[in-house]
């Protein structure tokens, strides 16, 4: 089955950049980002920034943007039957050349999961390289990631975000 990605979630004022790989039958069905109810995405995210997680999708796309997250995929379409990662096939990278031109706010790229860091070195090796981007491997969100609880992903991206000062954490805050 021939997926296609969804369009960034990004405004002028970003400053990090958190990239999946692909999203799942359920996201691209909903045509939302981490829409499977199981993926622990948005209420992670939604905690980390010390808000309540919004129940409708645009507010939680607002959500990232009023704390300069963006949002979008390393892989822009591929051939994958099901949501596993591991499946995907013929795989063609997103521009971040392009994006990275248009949006030089962007400092910090997290890839949620494993495949997302793969896609991108594969296809954007000199962006790697840049010495005004930090890239981090995050561990994944999904569902699928079940050895992660939420606790773990959540000490691991705060200690992430905060590194990169997108986080201003002190334990009384969150």
């Amino acid at each position: 089955m021939l997926c296609i990605g969804l369009r960034p979630n990004i405004d002028k004022d970003c400053r990090a950049l958190i990239l999946g790989s692909m999203p799942g039958v359920k996201s691209l069905e909903a045509q939302q980002y981490y829409a499977h109810p199981q993926n622990r995405f948005w209420p992670m995210m939604a905690h980390l920034l010390g808000e309540a997680l919004p129940s409708a999708y645009e507010e939680r796309l607002a959500m990232l943007l009023r704390h300069h997250i963006a949002l979008w995929d390393s892989i822009g379409s591929c051939e994958r039957e099901g949501s596993l990662d591991s499946a995907i096939r013929n795989e063609q990278g997103n521009d971040f050349a392009a994006l990275l031109q248009e949006y030089p706010g962007i400092r910090a790229i997290y890839f949620n999961g494993g495949k997302s860091a793969q896609a991108f070195k594969r296809y954007n090796k000199a962006l790697l390289a840049r010495p005004d981007i930090a890239f981090h491997a995050m561990p994944s969100t999904s569902p699928a990631n079940a050895r992660w609880r939420l606790p773990m992903l959540e000490a691991a991206w705060r200690k992430a975000l905060t590194e990169s000062g997108i986080l201003c954490y002190t334990e009384n805050k969150i």
